[in-house]
């Protein structure tokens, strides 16, 4: 199993496909869409059956990456093993982070069972070590044989997953169970075994990150620290758990999730152009980016020479977090982040309501070990009412707790179900005279 990299920002969790050679295989396809959609790096393994059924070049197209085939495919390029072995089945199995099989056929479960290896497929079967799902699909008498029921029962006691199939008219025309199951019931199973939740599916996340610079003449500028990496981080955080995520950053050098819209700015005009631009259709905004508080009144056409002692007139930019936080509409939810050097309590207090946030993730920036450009942070999440200490952690996985307090201060403070008899709905009912389905927009500054 590959040891963790916490210091990786935009490493995905990779998962790997097995496709099998049933009709169902075409199926696949939509899989490898759906756990994109879920910001994972799939990878796809196909038995020589499945490639009767679909091209391999189907699934190249679809993942960005080879499709492997065989166990003697010599042309193959070292990719699969990442540098990490010489052989391929072993390299890919040390490298994902989940196998599936779907479809999986009769005979794959076979061979699964009985520790059969003779193709690529299953052969790194028995080399991982990391959750295995299978989601059968065959013919109803097929599924039904004491032999393939007999070797999904092996399966489950040995901690492989099985996604039932689904009843229903079949290829063959029978009726009955052996659906391949529905490539989101299938997905949704794949980030269930990883540990992962889709709390934020549906939303459009706004992520700003990095520093802004203010221009001085033609080659110097005003600038910060900034490394992008929590604004980064939180992005990816926010596409993971379902999230479709623009990312406005600012300079870095960092590479943005994949399937993450990208827009580009450099000053802090530039960043309160893009995300009021972008306010209406966003439901979350986090605005994590440590945007400038002051630029040169007056920028120098030509580059500055050295004569001795220089006075540099500043004004203010504009403040975005206290910007949106007045044109917010009803239900919106705001956070922001205050890095401070000293007094952080007080501080972060002092700016929750200056600000007229809802909460504040106040961050201690005075370390060498945490804060601005390391890769590991400390923060505590003050609201009116509390103070969460969020004790130092990497960045990426500082931006699930962040998020995890935030998806708290979403919930309504009391809930109650009632059920009306004669029609059996439930009717929910919160403190809020807002309707349940009014959806809350989240912004968070730093």
């Amino acid at each position: 199993m590959r040891a963790a990299n916490d210091a990786v920002y935009n490493q995905n969790m990779r998962v790997t496909v097995g496709v099998s050679g049933g009709i169902a295989a075409y199926k696949a396809a939509e899989l490898v869409r759906a756990l994109q959609r879920r910001a994972l790096d799939v990878h796809v393994v196909m038995t020589e059956a499945a490639t009767r059924f679909v091209q391999p070049l189907t699934f190249a197209a679809l993942s960005g990456h080879r499709v492997i085939t065989s166990l003697w495919d010599e042309a193959q390029p070292e990719e699969a093993s990442g540098g990490a072995s010489g052989i391929d089945h072993i390299g890919e199995a040390q490298l994902s982070d989940a196998l599936v099989v779907a479809p999986a056929t009769a005979n794959i479960l076979a061979k699964f069972a009985h520790g059969i290896a003779d193709d690529f497929l299953t052969t790194m079967y028995l080399a991982t070590q990391v959750p295995v799902l299978v989601a059968p699909a065959m013919n109803v008498n097929m599924w039904e044989h004491p032999a393939t029921q007999a070797n999904l029962e092996i399966l489950r006691q040995r901690g492989v997953k099985v996604i039932e199939p689904g009843t229903g008219v079949l290829a063959c025309g029978m009726v009955g169970p052996g659906r391949l199951a529905d490539p989101e019931a299938i997905a949704d199973a794949v980030w269930n075994a990883l540990g992962k939740r889709h709390d934020l599916a549906g939303e459009v996340v706004l992520v700003t990150a990095g520093g802004t610079r203010e221009a001085l003449d033609p080659v110097r500028f005003l600038g910060n620290r900034s490394s992008g990496k929590m604004g980064y981080a939180l992005a990816e955080a926010a596409q993971s758990r379902g999230a479709r995520v623009i990312l406005v950053s600012g300079p870095s050098s960092l590479h943005p999730p994949a399937h993450c819209e990208v827009i580009k700015v450099t000053t802090a005009e530039q960043m309160r152009s893009a995300v009021l631009q972008r306010m209406a259709e966003v439901t979350l905004i986090i605005k994590a980016a440590a945007v400038a508080d002051y630029k040169p009144v007056s920028v120098s056409g030509q580059k500055l020479k050295r004569s001795g002692p220089m006075t540099l007139e500043l004004e203010p930019t504009a403040d975005i977090l206290a910007e949106v936080a007045r044109q917010r509409r009803p239900g919106q939810l705001i956070v922001g982040f205050a890095a401070e050097t000293e007094n952080g309590m007080e501080n972060g207090r002092a700016k929750l309501l200056r600000k007229g946030a809802d909460a504040i993730v106040m961050n201690d920036v005075s370390g060498d070990n945490t804060g601005i450009d390391a890769d590991k942070n400390a923060a505590t999440f003050l609201t009116a009412s509390t103070a969460i200490e969020l004790p130092e952690m990497p960045k990426r996985k500082l931006a699930d707790r962040i998020l995890d307090e935030i998806a708290v201060l979403r919930k309504p403070r009391a809930v109650v179900v009632e059920m009306d008899q004669p029609t059996a709905q439930a009717r929910v009912l919160s403190e809020s005279d807002a309707p349940p389905a009014v959806r809350r927009s989240l912004i968070v500054e730093g």
